[in-house]
């Protein structure tokens, strides 16, 4: 088991756009996508990018399920997704609020798009196509920005909504 250190905003490689993954199934990607599941599993987290632990690679996992840092939320399905691409589905957005592992004891009410088609590769190089509404298509977005340099504080229309945990929800036990 390897936690790594997850970069916290302010940290100039979370602003970059990571690299595109070549190779598929190799002791190296196993290796980062183990160390991304003990960082975020370690961090009670919804999902990791690979830049959030310094690696500048296209590549994102997420899995909900009996989340303490998101206790009213449906199931996201565990998955590793590599070179991810998003299609919008629609033109709807909802606004909800999101948290952050880069972002600590921060969360921000953000406008995403409630209904995606998402693509990518898994672990071995076999294509993902799966369509997502709700939280699951929330946290696919959250994690391709990542990806793309973006923060979630840059996609809030109202910094005013951007506060500490503790004092938006203060009778919540995450």
């Amino acid at each position: 088991m390897t936690i790594q250190t997850v970069l916290r905003m302010g940290h100039p490689d979370l602003l970059k756009v990571a690299d595109v993954v070549t190779e598929f199934n190799t002791e190296q990607l196993q290796t980062l996508i183990t160390d991304m599941y003990d960082t975020m599993n370690s961090m009670n987290g919804a999902g990791l990018a690979a830049p959030q632990i310094g690696v500048s690679k296209r590549v994102v996992i997420f899995c909900v399920d009996a989340n303490p840092r998101y206790p009213d939320v449906e199931s996201v399905p565990d998955t590793i997704l590599i070179n991810p691409q998003i299609t919008f589905l629609s033109q709807q957005q909802e606004s909800d609020w999101e948290g952050c592992l880069s972002v600590p004891g921060l969360r921000g009410l953000v406008p995403r798009c409630n209904k995606i088609e998402y693509s990518g590769y898994d672990l071995e190089g076999k294509q993902i196509l799966r369509t997502a509404e709700g939280f699951h298509a929330r946290v696919v977005q959250h994690e391709v920005d990542h990806l793309d340099g973006i923060l979630y504080p840059q996609r809030m229309a109202d910094l005013a909504t951007l506060g500490y945990e503790d004092v938006l929800f203060p009778d919540a036990d995450a």
